[in-house]
């Protein structure tokens, strides 16, 4: 029984954390420091800090022998295109038989011939097409055969029907590896029917800030369960080395991302990991330690710098330590276009990324075809060594004769290729089932209400309960996970499938309400609903408050209480969050986290059979600690260690409930929230870059002067030099000067609402608007399962304060960010959050954009939108 005393948690006891310590007894005990990250001074390395390691896999005299053969028949050209990594949107299978690339990719939400609806057949025939033009030595004289990679990253994704198991995180609160094990290997079936030779899995972050947009990537803050799963992950995708490795039916696995993309700062994606090297070692290398030994034959290179020197291109990281001291003797693969990041680098030309140990560059959009010309050249300058060119290739021969690619048959006609009953098999389900039930956490449990009897009248409410793409969330058929509606996941289960199973058996009933409205009172009610499907760059957050400023889940949980209903609430999340207003209107609470394609086997846990037995215990515990504030970063170990719920809490139906319904719902800020957040402060600021539009047309700008159609751009100076810019629109189109995230990404600013901000300007009018003029925000809406996504913006008219201002002096204007929500704005997923536009003439300058904390309420626009 759980001895922790009932009610608030607030500061942990010694009782408390015996308790936990009791429930985690099955967990890896800590080996590594989780203090928080410290700037290091001292810019010398120390390599002793890092393992020597030896892999399962050993060297094999006659595998090289094979490799410095062929590479003595290779060309230069030949040897360069192995390095080249295009996308299968990019390149024809012309372009794959005049340059015989090494590799290829498909992305996330990229498909053969672009049709979402692919079928296995037709992934096997682009495979297929790609190997034999590989294979066609007429115009080089040399054969050797490419391999595709993906991101199946939590089964074969990116296929419609296959079988998508909980996503890491999930995966994580099982601390099973064997299980994880079998996982991949099915993985690695499903992969190898649709003849695929490669797969970019597993992810070994060590997250240690929730709101970093990957972290359902991670299993853990804690590197012992990673370091274990990292190495169950490469046996089950490659086979064990003594037994079954590379054979018909397992793919090349890929450890990333080297290293350190856990730890960055502030949860910024691509951002800058500042730790020590002694924990870069103990916490965010550990993966490799696991991976590296079982005989991972691939590593990813990462987004992320390490004391501002991007992966990419860090020697010491990727041939110091990787290569020579942890004895890695695969390649070195690069993430999308990760390359062009590197100082003094670009997407088109990186030899400094080559000569710091990448081997193989990915190199999606067209930059492909620059990329392989300047680094020919930069070969034949020896700006990149031949010796640095024929390691990088041996490598990859190496992996490919490791992998029998020179023996197997051609994709079509391998061992199960085109076996297209493998995908979503039966069998397969039933262990993503078990995977789903044992990721479950129990979080709160008042008075025992769970497990449910099958008999009762059942409300299911949320918008996640009949939602298979939302509770599969991000790298699910497309990149974000968006966009995806129930018919696009054949043969998988919701979550309120498998609740009508469980009551149909017991003779009870199940309502589907997804706004909790009913004609006849129910016994109960479930609730499911949690954050909305994201992946990497668009999931970053500010911090980690569920529903900041849109609380209606809140709103339906409370509603549903009031009438004297018990509530369960099934929350779906990628990540722990602030969730306490939800934890006091709920008498249940689960962290069901993303499970993927098999919704129904939670229910499997939450009712009792028809003899009103438990079939299911909850055995999952948390592998992330639970934050107490919105604004907490808490991880396991930490010197000051007061999370509401900690690493390994998970009630079971033998355990006393902890929660009561009085945890504290107070927002309360960090400092740094309510600072303000410049946009524009003489140089555009971090993500936001500046776009002109007109009609059809968007041209960035990335110079003192611009002109796009109607609409033109020049930098002037305001109080010191070019601190502002002026814009001219001539009229006659529709054109806009706007402030866009870089890639699109979405940006969360809903907590600017409860901040009462207000986004403020100044300008200086030289000539008056002809036509109206809007200030716009724009958004990416969210999708739901009648379609896709309506336009997502919200704006007013400024014309009036325009017309108004005396010419060619200074003003500022502040707008109320309420507005904007009021205008239907959805600030949770921003895109822009600010955009001038007009059809007519105007000359305006503008300056110091910002949106600042508590200057709603004297703003001059305000609106009623304040939460």
């Amino acid at each position: 029984m759980n001895p922790w005393i009932s009610g608030t948690l607030g500061i942990l006891c010694t009782t408390v954390l015996l308790a936990c310590a009791e429930q985690n007894a099955q967990k890896p005990e800590p080996t590594a420091t989780n203090s928080p990250a410290q700037a290091t001074t001292d810019k010398g390395y120390n390599i002793d800090l890092w393992p020597k390691l030896s892999s399962e896999v050993a060297s094999d005299p006659a595998i090289e022998a094979k490799v410095t053969e062929i590479l003595a028949k290779m060309t230069l050209e030949q040897k360069i295109a192995q390095m080249i990594q295009p996308e299968i949107r990019d390149i024809s299978v012309e372009d794959m038989r005049k340059y015989g690339f090494g590799s290829y990719l498909n992305g996330g939400g990229s498909f053969p011939s672009g049709n979402k609806q692919a079928t296995p057949a037709d992934w096997i025939d682009l495979a297929e097409a790609m190997y034999q033009a590989s294979m066609d030595d007429s115009l080089d004289g040399i054969a050797i055969p490419t391999m595709w990679g993906t991101d199946a990253v939590h089964g074969h994704n990116n296929v419609i029907g296959a079988t998508l198991f909980p996503h890491n995180i999930g995966l994580g609160a099982m601390n099973n590896p064997e299980l994880i094990e079998k996982i991949a290997e099915i993985t690695a079936t499903e992969v190898m029917v649709t003849g695929i030779d490669w797969v970019f899995a597993p992810t070994v972050a060590v997250v240690r800030d929730d709101r970093w947009g990957r972290t359902y990537e991670g299993y853990s803050e804690h590197p012992d369960i990673v370091r274990s799963y990292s190495a169950a992950i490469v046996k089950g995708l490659q086979g064990r080395a003594d037994k079954d490795f590379l054979g018909d039916d397992r793919v090349i696995s890929t450890v990333k991302h080297f290293v350190g993309d856990g730890g960055t700062v502030e949860g910024d994606d691509q951002g800058n990991n500042i730790a020590s090297e002694k924990e870069l070692v103990e916490l965010h290398a550990q993966g490799y330690v696991g991976g590296l030994s079982a005989g991972a034959q691939s590593v990813m290179a990462s987004f992320n710098s390490w004391h501002g020197e991007k992966i990419h291109g860090h020697k010491y990281l990727l041939n110091d330590v990787l290569k020579e001291r942890m004895g890695f003797d695969g390649f070195v693969v690069g993430d999308w276009n990760g390359h062009g990041q590197v100082a003094g680098c670009s997407n088109e030309s990186c030899a400094k990324a080559i000569n710091a140990g990448l081997d193989m560059f990915m190199a999606p959009t067209p930059s492909w075809k620059p990329l392989y010309y300047n680094t020919l050249e930069q070969a034949q300058q020896d700006i990149i060594p031949m010796s640095r060119i024929d390691d990088a290739v041996a490598r990859i021969l190496r992996v490919k004769l490791r992998a029998g690619l020179f023996e197997k048959p051609s994709p079509a006609n391998r061992a199960i290729s085109g076996q297209v009953e493998l995908i979503g098999h039966a069998d397969h389900r039933q262990v993503a089932k078990q995977a789903v039930r044992e990721s479950l956490v129990l979080l709160k449990n008042q008075r025992g209400i769970l497990p449910l009897p099958s008999n009762l009248s059942v409300l299911v409410a949320g918008d996640g309960a009949n939602n298979i793409g939302k509770q599969s969330g991000g790298w699910t058929i497309t990149w974000q996970g968006t966009g995806n509606t129930n018919a696009d996941f054949p043969g998988a289960t919701s979550i309120y499938d498998g609740i009508v199973q469980q009551v149909t058996k017991g003779g009870g009933t199940a309502t589907l309400s997804e706004d909790g409205s009913f004609q006849q009172k129910p016994d109960v009610a479930i609730v499911v609903f949690g954050e909305s499907p994201y992946a990497e760059g668009h999931g970053d957050r500010p911090n980690v408050d569920y529903q900041i400023g849109d609380k209606r889940d809140l709103a339906l949980l409370q509603k549903l209480k009031a009438q004297g209903i018990p509530v369960i609430s099934l929350f779906i999340s990628g990540r722990p969050l602030w969730v306490n207003a939800e934890l006091n209107a709920s008498d249940a609470f689960v962290a069901v986290w993303l499970p993927g394609s098999e919704g129904d086997a939670i229910a499997q846990v939450l009712f009792r059979d028809t003899n009103q037995q438990v079939q299911y215990d909850f055995v999952g515990k948390l592998s992330f600690s639970w934050p107490k504030t919105a604004t907490q970063t808490v991880n396991w170990q930490d010197e000051d260690y007061q999370p509401l719920l900690p690493y390994g809490f998970g009630l079971t139906y033998q355990d006393d409930n902890v929660l009561g319904d009085d945890l504290d719902e107070t927002y309360h800020f960090a400092k740094n929230e309510l600072a303000p957040m410049p946009l524009f402060n003489g140089t555009m600021q971090k993500p936001w870059l500046l776009w002109l539009t007109d009609e059809q047309q968007k041209l960035q700008v990335q110079a003192n002067s611009a002109q796009l159609g109607s609409v033109g751009y020049r930098t002037i100076d305001k109080e010191i030099q070019e601190d502002a810019f002026k814009v001219a629109f001539s009229g006659g189109s529709k054109a806009a000067v706007s402030m866009i995230s870089k890639s699109n990404f979405r940006e969360d600013l809903r907590v600017q609402l409860i901040q009462e901000s207000a986004l403020v300007f100044g300008y200086r009018v030289d000539t008056k608007p002809s036509e109206s003029v809007a200030l716009m925000m724009y958004c990416e809406a969210e999708e739901n399962q009648s379609g896709p996504a309506p336009q997502c913006q919200g704006g007013l008219d400024i014309t009036e304060q325009l017309s108004q201002a005396k010419l060619g002096e200074w003003q500022t204007l502040a707008v109320d960010m309420g507005c904007f929500k009021e205008a239907g704005m959805q600030l949770a997923n921003t895109v822009s959050p600010f955009s001038l536009e007009t059809q007519g003439t105007l000359e305006l300058a503008l300056a110091d954009v910002t949106i600042q904390p508590q200057k709603a309420l004297t703003a001059d626009i305000r609106c009623s939108g304040i939460e």
